[in-house]
């Protein structure tokens, strides 16, 4: 069963689709790696699924719960969870204190700094003072913190050095598995995102162009080359 689904959803600015007629399904425990060149769509896809953004058209379910368009808080309240790119910080406050702020209980944050044992000799330090490989396990802590049944991740890699995105995206992986969480992952690192992810779908012109098992487009990186150019022979990798 998925833990989301949306059907012929599409969004955009001023009633302008820049998303149009999106099938997704998310299932607990796998990560799926949202792929495209700039300006796909694939942000406007994330912040409609977190509510953040009015859908034009189509629906999105969570477990049995239909979403209302533009609702956050119902988003959020059926355990759907965005990591913008811009992180989101309070970047005043301590980590522990950004940790605090999301968590239920000591035990919550007990578990991020499992997930993220970097996190511990950090804090008491200004999350405006950390690295940005140190903000962004924050910023997926935090969110982790709230205990979401879809975390949705926009361009985890940016500003980050490859090392640096090297040692967040196992984690990620970890979560999925461990919390059962459907994670949604925007990563221009495709092959490192290939390597942690179940399954990928590419979007070119705001629709889906390819969808596939991520081992299989791993070994076929013409099929990606051919979506992000907005070429479609078929939209799953095995019928290409």
């Amino acid at each position: 069963m998925s833990l989301l689904e949306c059907r012929e959803l599409s969004a955009g600015y001023s009633d302008r689709p820049v998303v149009r007629d999106v099938d997704l399904s998310l299932h607990g425990g796998e990560v799926v790696s949202l792929l495209g060149p700039n300006g796909a769509g694939k942000t406007t896809l994330l912040l409609t699924l977190a509510g953040l953004l009015p859908s034009l058209g189509g629906m999105v379910e969570v477990g049995d719960v239909v979403l209302a368009a533009g609702k956050p808080r119902t988003a959020s309240k059926a355990g759907v969870v965005l990591v913008p790119d811009d992180r989101a910080l309070f970047r005043a406050l301590t980590t522990e204190q950004n940790l605090r702020l999301a968590a239920r209980r000591r035990s919550d944050v007990d578990r991020i700094l499992e997930y993220f044992p970097g996190l511990n000799s950090r804090l008491g330090v200004a999350a405006g003072q950390l690295s940005g490989g140190e903000q962004q396990m924050l910023a997926i802590g935090r969110a982790l913190a709230r205990h979401p049944r879809v975390l949705l991740i926009d361009e985890l890699s940016m500003g980050l050095a490859p090392i640096v995105v090297e040692s967040i995206l196992p984690v990620i992986r970890r979560v999925a598995a461990e919390e059962d969480i459907a994670v949604l992952l925007v990563e221009q690192h495709v092959r490192l995102a290939l390597g942690i992810s179940d399954r990928a779908v590419v979007m070119a012109h705001g629709r889906i162009a390819l969808t596939g098992d991520a081992g299989e487009l791993l070994e076929r990186p013409e099929l990606i080359e051919a979506a992000y150019l907005g070429r479609r022979n078929g939209s799953r990798a095995e019928n290409a």
